[in-house]
């Protein structure tokens, strides 16, 4: 006899889609339509937490702080931006596999693409934290290099969705109020 237990990763806003969920754990994946509703419930605050990560920095960069006090803000940015990454990805992880074609792979898509922007922030987070602040522009040197690479690794980590073109959960990310 299968036993099931349902484990939330997080509230949903929907409470339709949270017994959809817990009926499909069930049985085998969430729907397409409670799936995408999980997901965009885990990407919302973690792209809020990009947005603000993007402004700061640039803000750091341009402020008018000593080396150091930019070492430590730009840390605990790349740190959060981290921290919010392996949030959402283990959000969607907690999901689970939707039920539809190329669900496993979808799903681990999501995950691996946000383990790499984890990856990518703590990474960069490591290395302004090695970057010297004795010389004012050879720290904002390694900052901006720092950024430059950041920025190409992130780029470098967008799912691929060419072979995932899945009409119904096109459809259902399209219309869950969580995705609008």
């Amino acid at each position: 006899m299968r036993t099931c237990r349902v484990t939330a990763a997080g509230k949903l806003t929907v409470v339709l889609a949270t017994l959809v969920l817990a009926v499909a754990a069930c049985g085998g994946g969430p729907t397409p339509r409670a799936w995408a509703a999980s997901v965009c419930e885990a990407l919302t605050p973690w792209r809020a937490e990009i947005s603000k990560l993007t402004s700061s920095t640039d803000q750091q960069m341009t402020a008018q702080t000593t080396p150091a006090q930019a070492k430590e803000n730009l840390v605990r940015l790349f740190a959060g931006a981290a921290d919010a990454s392996e949030t959402a990805r283990r959000t969607v992880a907690d999901a689970g596999v939707p039920e539809t074609e190329h669900g496993e792979e979808i799903s681990k898509g999501f995950q691996t693409t946000l383990a790499k922007v984890r990856d990518a922030y703590g990474r960069a987070r490591d290395t302004i934290d090695g970057l010297g602040t004795g010389e004012a522009s050879t720290f904002y040197d390694g900052v901006k290099a720092t950024v430059e690479t950041l920025t190409k690794e992130y780029d470098a980590s967008a799912l691929d969705t060419s072979r995932l073109n899945d009409q119904e959960l096109k459809q259902a990310f399209h219309e869950v109020p969580e995705c609008r």
